[in-house]
């Protein structure tokens, strides 16, 4: 079992992973609704792994990814979106992401996802 930090600005997809998480046996220890939120509650909540939203206000999930990374290198972030464009893809990747899930969430990718990150 992970604890797990959920950032995304809807709250149906908050509450779409935390159910996909909690069936899989992971406790969802925070719920962000911006990247800014995201940073704060990483740092207060220190999660096993963190499932970042791209497009949220205040600061996209890029550049809450990129703030995480650059103060906790060993962090693990998955990071999701609608959007499944190469370039954002690869950006995140490179950045440090461990994985990219695509809305809509299908449980058995999230899962795959979530234990590949931990396995890491």
């Amino acid at each position: 079992m992970a604890t797990v930090l959920i950032a995304d600005d809807s709250m149906f997809m908050r509450k779409r992973l935390s159910d996909i998480l909690s069936n899989a046996g992971h406790e969802v220890i925070g719920e962000a609704e911006d990247g800014e939120e995201a940073i704060h509650m990483f740092r207060q909540l220190q999660p096993d792994l963190v499932m970042l939203d791209i497009t949220m206000p205040e600061r996209n999930g890029i550049g809450a990814l990129n703030h995480i990374m650059a103060t906790t290198p060993e962090a693990k972030v998955i990071m999701c979106s609608a959007l499944g464009e190469e370039t954002v893809v690869q950006e995140c990747v490179e950045t440090g992401a461990k994985a990219f899930v695509v809305k809509p969430f299908d449980p058995e990718e999230v899962v795959s996802a979530v234990d590949g990150a931990l396995g890491d």
